[in-house]
């Protein structure tokens, strides 16, 4: 492989970099940070830029950008991987892989005040005070809010609470106290010790710790009802059904699993999403969702390392047991990682990866809803991607032939545009020129008579053509194309009925899109539409050739009679079910005497005739 070309004073620091952990930062001829990077081995990882071509197009991009280059050494990996996204996070290099998703998501606090407050808040800052979170979205936050204060009616103002000034009578009861909102302890009508006992147990819920709650209330009521004090044990009962309501709607996951964190991830192409949720007792007790740009074809276990990295210092988690789909690329000590088989951790891990799967889609819908155009842009760039092609399929067709054991054989052709069906556009098509059921050179003649016709009307030619069919329907397809001179102008492939293949011309490999993508459900969409209009025209031809034949048949009756029967009856069925008295009322006794006669030839041998 041919070697990236590189100054004599860049050569020179890339031979006596250590061989120790650490990162690295490429600068480009202006002078600014284009690329950070951690590394196991500075030595090495840096080398393997310059030694050889990558396939990555980008990555070469890069390397040709590369002017200058520091490095920061650091003690380990798991340190590398702290600093590398710390300077990528103030940097932003136009290379790096980004969190696209980098909002602020809403966190309930535990202020650090002799009679704490607990509010909302999007704003987590060093002041001491306790955060938790964050939740994904506020109605989240806003259901836990709601259970604290049906639980425990704390303080909301913002007075500056202090045993000295409750004693000294500094406040006054407010509204909040006598509509029960409030335990008033701002007139010490909530002790400290009871308000502060209050907030550890609100603690207990936020950390998800409902178990204990659950056990303390329990053991609080029973408490009191022993103590014969049975109004404050319904007041307790009433709060441990609420709590155990609460539970009924969160995520039981199992109860063999403990504490442990998962990490479960959608891989998109060009984005990946990461889900992350934390397991208390088997219950989820939070879950949030990353989306990574990718810009240097990362794989899932760099990015895997980029989200553990991103929630342990946003979340403060201490990972301890992690499963994850793949190992993450970065060795952190005192963590397990655990890639399940199966059983309930491989669930929990199915559970992660649907939630990251379903965040995509509602950023998707999202983002259809508010631009519809820039939806339509991405599917069109991932089918161009999928499909190899030169521009966006903009304009896509596909044929497919209907026949019955060879009779009346048609075939059709559907349009979509822009990935959207447009029906003035399609066409129907009964074959001329093929004797028998040869669905290969059905195909030829219905191509070369569309595409003929469009090229000798002006017409714009489709950017894709979709056969129905495996490799005998494309190759067929593609005879058709090189006699009309348009193999390297419009895309052709086959789609195979059984495992949903696509094949290629001259590729005998077919491929395999994911079931889940979005290029493969438009070509299902129009295989599926070109099946439908086709089979809806062989039955109407079928049934129609089937009543005129009969009535043609008949000696004697001519057009206009036929026509006069059929806009009676509807259809040929009809007529022949219909009594001779009744045809003689609309055609008269003599054609009638035919009609009859000729449907049922067989009636005693005789021949009807009408009484005079």
């Amino acid at each position: 492989m041919p070697k990236h070309r590189k100054s004599a004073e860049l050569e020179e620091k890339i031979s006596i970099l250590p061989t120790t952990p650490g990162v690295y930062m490429y600068f480009d001829s202006a002078g600014t940070v284009i690329y950070v990077g951690k590394a196991k081995n500075l030595k090495r990882r840096v080398s393997s830029y310059f030694n050889r071509t990558h396939d990555s197009v980008r990555t070469n991009l890069l390397v040709r950008a590369i002017a200058d280059m520091k490095y920061i050494v650091v003690p380990t990996e798991q340190d590398a991987l702290n600093l590398e996204n710390s300077m990528i996070k103030e940097y932003k290099p136009r290379y790096n892989v980004l969190l696209k998703d980098d909002k602020s998501y809403p966190w309930i606090v535990v202020t650090k005040e002799p009679y704490p407050r607990v509010f909302m808040t999007r704003k987590k800052v060093p002041d001491g005070a306790k955060y938790y979170g964050p939740y994904t979205d506020t109605a989240s936050a806003r259901a836990v809010l709601d259970l604290i204060r049906e639980l425990y009616p704390l303080r909301s103002c913002r007075h500056i609470l202090t045993p000295e000034g409750v004693e000294a009578g500094k406040w006054k009861l407010c509204l909040d106290y006598h509509i029960k909102r409030c335990a008033g302890p701002c007139a010490g009508k909530m002790s400290r010790e009871d308000y502060v006992a209050a907030v550890e147990r609100v603690k207990q819920i936020l950390r998800g710790d409902m178990a204990e709650l659950l056990d303390y209330l329990r053991g609080e009521m029973q408490r009191l009802a022993a103590d014969l004090r049975f109004e404050e044990a319904q007041a307790v009962k009433e709060r441990y059904q609420r709590v155990e309501r609460y539970c009924a709607k969160s995520v039981i996951v199992s109860q063999t699993i403990g504490d442990v964190d998962v990490f479960g991830v959608d891989d998109d192409g060009d984005d990946v999403f990461i889900n992350y949720m934390h397991v208390r007792r088997g219950a989820v007790v939070r879950s949030v969702t990353l989306e990574y740009k990718r810009s240097m074809d990362e794989t899932v276990p760099q990015l895997l390392s980029y989200a553990m990295n991103e929630i342990a210092r946003t979340l403060d988690v201490d990972y301890e047991e992690v499963i994850v789909a793949e190992q993450p690329d970065v060795e952190m000590p005192g963590v397990i990682f655990i890639i399940p088989q199966r059983g309930d951790k491989s669930k929990l891990l199915e559970v992660s990866q649907r939630n990251a799967r379903q965040h995509k889609l509602d950023m998707l819908a999202h983002m259809e809803r508010r631009n519809p155009e820039e939806r339509t842009e991405r599917l069109l760039r991932r089918m161009q991607s999928d499909f190899r092609l030169t521009e966006l399929p903009h304009h896509i067709e596909c044929f497919d032939n209907s026949n019955i054991q060879g009779t009346n054989p048609v075939a059709s052709c559907v349009v979509f545009r822009d990935g959207r069906p447009s029906k003035k556009d399609y066409r129907h098509f009964n074959i001329k020129t093929v004797e028998g059921p040869d669905d290969f050179a059905s195909m030829k003649e219905v191509l070369t008579r569309r595409y003929t016709r469009l090229m000798a009307e002006g017409e714009e030619l489709p950017q894709l053509v979709v056969v129905d069919g495996g490799k005998g329907q494309l190759s067929a397809a593609v005879e058709a194309f090189d006699a009309m001179g348009i193999r390297g102008k419009v895309a052709l492939v086959g789609i195979a009925k059984r495992l949903e293949e696509i094949y290629f011309p001259g590729d005998s490999v077919p491929l395999y899109i994911d079931k889940n993508s979005e290029s493969l459900r438009v070509v299902q969409q129009l295989r599926d539409e070109a099946h439908r209009f086709g089979i809806t025209h062989h039955r109407n031809r079928r049934s129609k050739g089937q009543t005129v034949s009969a009535l043609d048949s008949i000696e004697g009756i001519g057009p206009r009679t036929r026509e006069r029967l059929l806009t009676k009856f509807r259809s040929f069925k009809r007529i022949a079910e219909a009594d001779l008295d009744d045809i003689a009322a609309l055609v008269g006794p003599a054609k009638a005497s035919l009609v009859y006669n000729a449907i049922h030839p067989a009636d005693d041998n005789d021949t009807a005739e009408l009484p005079e």
